[in-house]
């Protein structure tokens, strides 16, 4: 079981060094207290590197090429469909630039919804591009009715970044059975090879019974658990019938999700974007030894207005300012995170775009 599922907000308060302060855990908390100097990652803006007229895009994943170049792994759909057409309409892209501090310029779409019949029918989302030896892997997320039970994480292969791409018939990883926390669905992976030499997938999921019955802005409990594999193409075997990240004993429906996982000094480390523990506009970041036991979150990084100052947006953008989707490009040598990429609300074209902030401190 993880510690994040069992502290109590008792334990966080006595523990977490912020002393009265924190009884106004949540958003009066976060107004009364200045994180600036306590964010896990000190971060200089590079600003909206990417943005296309006529779609929204989402899901920034970078990776350097053998060409020295940045290649962005996107997500996007088109503008009329709304914010909501992530779910019903999205498609995986690849873009370029000569380095993080460039404009990137979209080259190419590599994967699209299939159609009627296949598991990622009407929509593909949440690409995370890894390389393993000399393979690429993109995992993904595909939805076959546009619905968010039908989300399931899947992965294509290929030996080069601009394709061709295999793509897989089936999912790589099923939800758990009816009833269990991860009955609803497989989305949002995140990938790391462990200590013990096996390949790890985090993944989010959440209880249908508790979706579908709750009231309120967010339902339900969104949750990670992680699953094993001898090979990074599976077959992947989830390492307990219990999740690995939960807070669901703390108020506020306290949640997280868009984790990225990495490994750093003998460390898995997890960035997040915070749903309630402190407020939904913050990044959250953990640590743990074995990718089962985390340590309670602390801030990774705040939400955009710290760092940039721009006009009022739209009244469509209800999620203006904050920062989703964080993914980690890291120094040439893979070791040192060196920029933070997400996705965030805003732009020329009042729709969504990629954002970069160079990581000074890490």
């Amino acid at each position: 079981m993880s510690t994040s599922r069992n502290f109590s907000r008792k334990e966080f308060l006595q523990t977490s060094g912020l002393g009265v302060m924190a009884v106004f855990l949540g958003s009066s908390f976060t107004n009364s207290f200045d994180f600036s100097e306590r964010s896990y990652f000190k971060l200089k803006p590079i600003g909206r590197s990417f943005e296309l007229e006529g779609y929204y895009i989402w899901c920034s994943s970078p990776i350097w090429g053998d060409d020295g170049k940045v290649h962005l792994f996107y997500s996007r759909w088109k503008k009329e469909k709304g914010m909501g057409g992530w779910l019903n309409g999205s498609e995986i892209c690849r873009a370029e630039a000569d380095s993080p501090f460039e404009k990137f310029k979209h080259k190419q779409v590599v994967l699209s919804p299939r159609g009627e019949g296949f598991w990622d029918a009407t929509t593909c989302h949440n690409p995370l591009i890894k390389k393993v030896d000399d393979q690429y892997y993109l995992f993904f997320m595909g939805t076959s009715n546009g619905k968010t039970n039908t989300k399931r994480i899947g992965l294509a292969t290929s030996k080069s970044l601009d394709g061709e791409w295999t793509r897989p018939e089936q999912p790589l990883l099923l939800p758990g059975k009816e009833g269990s926390w991860d009955d609803h669905c497989t989305t949002n992976p995140a990938f790391v090879k462990g200590n013990d030499g096996k390949y790890w997938l985090f993944y989010k999921s959440w209880n249908t019974k508790e979706y579908e019955t709750q009231k309120g802005t967010v339902r339900g409990n969104r949750k990670y658990g992680l699953a094993k594999a001898l090979k990074p193409e599976g077959p992947y075997i989830k390492v307990s019938e219990n999740p690995v990240i939960d807070f669901s004993a703390l108020p506020n429906n306290a949640q997280l999700e868009d984790a990225f996982v990495w490994k750093q000094k003998g460390k898995f480390h997890m960035i997040a974007r915070d749903m309630g523990f402190y407020n939904h506009e913050y990044g959250l970041h953990l640590t743990s030894k074995d990718g089962v036991e985390w340590t309670k979150p602390e801030v990774a990084y705040l939400d955009l207005k710290h760092y940039i100052t721009e006009a009022e947006p739209p009244k469509h953008l209800k999620r203006f300012g904050r920062l989703e989707r964080p993914m980690i490009l890291f120094d040439k040598d893979g070791k040192t995170p060196k920029f933070l990429f997400g996705a965030t609300q805003g732009g020329s074209f009042e729709t969504s775009t990629t954002f970069v902030f160079e990581i000074l401190n890490r």
